[in-house]
């Protein structure tokens, strides 16, 4: 069964693009086709640490998500651990699945422990990502949130330096804060889970290997067995002659 990913990178920036694409080359399953798009070049963000930011690309995201249902995409994946505008992408998608790594990452987690701990780059991210947990009916396996204070384009610069940092938030994460569980909420936490993972001995989730994996499951129940997004209510695609009339897309 033939199932085709479209991830998109929802920053004005293609600089994580071929490395996204390689290393799901490295973990998707042999029948399925990953591909990676950022969004067009600047003026934009160059990453959606702020609110504001997140805001500026949400139309630019919907595009996307119009245009892969149209191409024949299975699946498509909002590349943000904010998970932004998540319900208006599966609003616009009236077949193909869409998920986001905060959703992927916390599904996955609940299931293998009781107690998630996630592991971000900065204070600032919290409370969005806090809202997201307790919206998604994870509030109560919440052990905490563990800031390494660094930006999103830190992580990468300096991997001994990062390691460090993760590798004492994780600790205490564990050893203070009760989890059972970690998530590397950001995808450009890229790289450092196995090392986490194999020193503490618990499941570390890194966040953008988890909605490529979880995206492939949906759509592989999608099709056996019809269990789609629901269009009763909160998901009900917009009137194909208001779509049209307006021009929206």
């Amino acid at each position: 069964m033939e199932k085709k990913v479209l991830w998109i990178n929802p920053v004005t920036t293609d600089l994580f693009d071929a490395t996204f694409k390689s290393e799901f080359e490295k973990v998707k399953q042999p029948n399925t086709i990953v591909d990676v798009v950022s969004l067009p070049p600047a003026p934009g963000p160059l990453h959606l640490e702020y609110n504001s930011y997140e805001v500026m690309v949400m139309p630019e995201i919907l595009r996307l998500v119009k245009r892969a249902e149209e191409e024949g995409y299975d699946a498509a994946v909002i590349g943000c651990f904010y998970d932004p505008i998540l319900r208006a992408a599966r609003e616009v998608s009236k077949k193909m699945v869409v998920t986001a790594p905060a959703e992927a990452s916390l599904h996955i987690a609940a299931t293998l422990g009781e107690s998630i701990s996630i592991i971000v780059g900065r204070r600032k991210w919290i409370p969005e990502m806090k809202e997201n947990v307790h919206k998604y009916g994870f509030g109560d396996k919440l052990a905490s949130f563990k800031s390494l204070e660094m930006g999103v384009h830190d992580f990468q610069k300096d991997h001994e330096e990062t390691m460090k940092r993760m590798r004492r938030a994780a600790k205490e994460a564990v050893e203070q804060d009760g989890a059972n569980v970690l998530i590397l909420g950001c995808t450009i936490e890229f790289g450092f889970f196995r090392h986490i993972q194999e020193e503490l001995g618990v499941p570390v989730i890194d966040a953008s290997l988890a909605p490529l994996k979880y995206a492939e499951f949906l759509v592989e129940i999608h099709k056996k067995f019809g269990w789609g997004h629901s269009k009763l209510d909160g998901y009900q695609s917009p009137p194909d002659e208001e779509v049209k009339a307006w021009k929206i897309f």
